[in-house]
């Protein structure tokens, strides 16, 4: 007999409507559970695509942001961390400079009918499950 892994099923969590994320814009924080703490993430958009991410430096757990919900840098190309400037992809969370080891954590999202959502997973729940 072969026992499976215990896996939770994924659900959609609203985030906001699409029209909040501007391109290359400021972000919209959201909470979650990580490995069942309490964390702060963000979404954002880049070249037309909708990117999340828990709100926690790669190198250092400190969040990125050094004004609210303010994640890009001055190109808008690159997601930068305010604490020591390193910066990462938009599009895959990996630092392309600094002194971070790998990369964000990232957090699957989709977006459809005019609003966004995050996608549960064994390691990221709702804070607060409805």
């Amino acid at each position: 007999m072969t026992l499976m892994p215990f896996m939770t099923r994924s659900e959609l969590v609203y985030l906001c409507d699409s029209s909040d994320l501007l391109e290359s814009g400021t972000g919209v924080p959201f909470e979650v559970l990580y490995l069942s703490q309490s964390c702060h993430a963000f979404a954002v958009r880049y070249e037309g695509t909708v990117y999340a991410y828990l709100n926690r430096c790669a190198h250092v757990p400190m969040e990125m942001d050094c004004q609210p919900n303010h994640f890009f840098d001055h190109t808008g190309h690159w997601l930068i961390c305010a604490t020591h400037g390193a910066l990462y992809a938009p599009q895959t969370g990996q630092c392309r400079l600094g002194p971070c080891q790998g990369g964000l954590v990232k957090i699957e999202v989709s977006e459809a009918a005019g609003q966004v959502h995050w996608h549960t997973s064994d390691q990221l729940q709702p804070e607060n499950p409805l």
